[in-house]
């Protein structure tokens, strides 16, 4: 059984244009209802799963009675937002069947590399998923122009498992993997079955002969790559073969298996050690520091005495001690104004001091690191 695959417990799937099309003709709602009842399936399974459904574009078009894909961006863009209202509608009707929520998650990059509207955006997903709904994401095509004709879907899917720590990440195609050479081509062509995600070697057989192209294969390499950072292992494989989801959960070396290299805790606590300008402080009491250092919690108010900078909400500060020493450093969720408030006060109070009911932590374990 490949490595982490029995213990993982949330999965981002992407499903290519090429599975939820019939060739690129309006949506295929028999293809879409298979993909559906075998994620409820895995749901009964205790896996948490995103999804990241392409498809707005040619469903668009269709219902739009364009007779060719659209290749004028604003045609593109319009196609795009009259097709996600299809592609929505296909989701929630084969998940409400099962009696199981689907919910729209519209992303940008901008969404995503904005700290406040990541935090956002990770809060949205965390409670959907609480809820048991399933978030079924795409790009925002009908503002996103720029970026309609690349196949991003395969680094947006990425993007969403750095966003929400996945475990796994399914890429699903309509080939098996990558091989060694254009099996169309070569009778010696095999499929790859195991790599490091972010091998140069890999990328180099993508770029020189893949079954799927430079335009195809690459792009998913390059996802598995990013994914790799928060610690999210990538399958590639073929989203055609039946129960495909099912099986690989189960165990079986199906696709194309792409490892990362760290665990997701421990990448992204590098990260956040090494790698950001820290924006303030808080100070914390004995309690605070006792909890964080011995007991791997949560950050609550009650135990902050002071704050010192300017910060806005996912900025990060440094955790001190009564005596200044940087215990600890973390993203924040809420501004600096918002913390001093906050001082010394009970999670319960937040709605009441501050307006608005937000979130119970000022800095939650998984946005946290010690560097004592």
């Amino acid at each position: 059984m490949r490595e982490g695959i029995a213990a993982s417990r949330t999965w981002v799937i992407k499903i290519g244009s090429s599975l939820l099309t019939n060739e690129g003709v309006g949506l295929d709602h028999g293809a879409i209802a298979g993909w559906a009842a075998q994620i409820v399936s895995l749901r009964k399974q205790g896996l948490r799963l995103v999804v990241v459904s392409s498809g707005a574009v040619a469903e668009g078009a269709t219902r739009l009675g364009l007779k060719t894909m659209p290749r004028e961006v604003r045609l593109q863009a319009a196609a795009a937002a009259v097709g996600q209202m299809g592609v929505i509608q296909a989701w929630e009707s084969c998940f409400s069947g099962h009696g199981v929520h689907a919910a729209q998650i519209l992303l940008s990059h901008e969404d995503l590399s904005d700290r406040t509207r990541y935090l956002n955006a990770r809060s949205t997903l965390a409670s959907l998923l609480n809820l048991a709904a399933v978030p079924v994401v795409n790009e925002n095509d009908s503002v996103a122009t720029e970026e309609l004709c690349l196949g991003d879907n395969d680094n947006l899917a990425a993007l969403v498992s750095n966003l929400i720590n996945a475990d796994v990440m399914v890429i699903l195609t309509d080939q098996d993997g990558l091989y060694s050479a254009d099996p169309r081509k070569s009778a010696a062509a095999t499929l790859v079955k195991s790599g490091r995600a972010g091998d140069p070697e890999l990328e180099r057989l993508a770029g020189t002969g893949s079954s799927l192209g430079r335009g195809g294969m690459i792009t998913k390499l390059s996802a598995a790559r990013l994914a790799a950072r928060s610690g999210t292992h990538t399958i590639i494989a073929n989203g055609r073969e039946p129960g495909l989801l099912l099986k690989l959960r189960a165990g079986e070396e199906l696709g194309t298996w792409l490892r990362a290299d760290r665990e997701p805790v421990r990448a992204k606590r590098q990260w956040l050690a090494g790698q950001l300008t820290l924006k303030g402080s808080v100070t914390l009491d004995q309690g605070a520091v006792k909890v964080l250092c011995k007991q791997g919690k949560s950050l609550l108010a009650v135990g902050i005495t002071a704050t010192s900078g300017n910060y806005q909400r996912g900025e990060v500060v440094a955790c001190l001690d009564h005596s200044g020493r940087e215990i600890a450093r973390g993203m924040v969720n809420y501004n600096s104004g918002e913390v001093a408030r906050l001082l010394g006060q009970d999670s319960g109070r937040i709605a009441e001091l501050l307006g608005y009911a937000g979130e119970e932590e000022i800095i939650h374990r998984d946005n946290l690191t010690l560097t004592e």
